[in-house]
């Protein structure tokens, strides 16, 4: 009884967030994102977007603070998925059995953004899956239809430093009903303490259960397409 009610108190959680109002700061230019100089360590997102909703199963008003400044030429290359959060059944079902997987991401001419994704099964073949992201008026908002989930997917990068990690937060809506994913993308296998607490709390945060949260185990990567 007590894991139903907490799966129906983070599934509403999760339809609140859904629905979030995400609104940009009032003098942010698309052209003082493009016009960023370049940096040889770490670039941080400076431009704010804060989505409010209620948390339910605190109970008390919880802010995102969604950071975008998403460079296309920062965000390219491939990514380790190397940690993965959701309350979908799916997951609850299979998440002992899943290893890290690889990810490449490929800004396009027109601002949209090709995800392709490979992960090593235990029998050596390789699931594969790609999609385009079609950008949105908000810079780091991507959305996409899954054909293979028959779901719509709005894709928010939530936090990077392009050369280190990308929390990535995903609303997923089927037949009027979301469900939140979060993964957390990292440039290599190493995931440090600090940012798997940090990326644990973001989740929490957003109404994933503790035992739906997983720092994902290594894996061989798959061969090359």
């Amino acid at each position: 009884m007590r894991n139903t009610l907490l799966q129906v108190l983070a599934a509403l959680a999760c339809t609140l967030a859904a629905c979030a109002e995400v609104v940009p700061v009032s003098d942010f230019s698309l052209e003082k994102v493009r016009d960023l100089p370049e940096k040889k360590n770490r670039i941080r997102n400076e431009f704010l977007y804060i989505a409010s909703y209620s948390n339910v199963i605190r109970g008390e008003n919880l802010k995102i603070v969604l950071s975008y400044a998403l460079l296309s030429s920062q965000i390219t290359g491939k990514w380790f998925m190397t940690g993965f959060a959701t309350n979908a059944q799916w997951f609850v079902n299979h998440k002992d059995s899943m290893k890290m997987g690889t990810s490449m991401l490929v800004p396009t001419e027109g601002g949209d953004l090709d995800l392709s994704y490979a992960n090593l099964n235990a029998d050596g073949t390789c699931w594969r899956m790609t999609h385009l992201a079609k950008k949105t008026d908000t810079p780091g908002r991507f959305t996409f239809h899954s054909q293979a989930w028959n779901n719509d997917n709005d894709m928010r990068f939530v936090d990077v430093v392009y050369d280190d990690y990308a929390v990535i937060h995903t609303i997923k809506t089927k037949e009027g009903t979301s469900e939140i994913l979060n993964k957390l993308y990292s440039r290599t296998p190493e995931v440090s303490e600090v940012l798997k607490q940090k990326f644990t709390q973001f989740c929490l945060d957003t109404g994933i259960l503790a035992d739906n949260i997983a720092i994902l185990p290594k894996n061989e990567e798959c061969p090359e397409a």
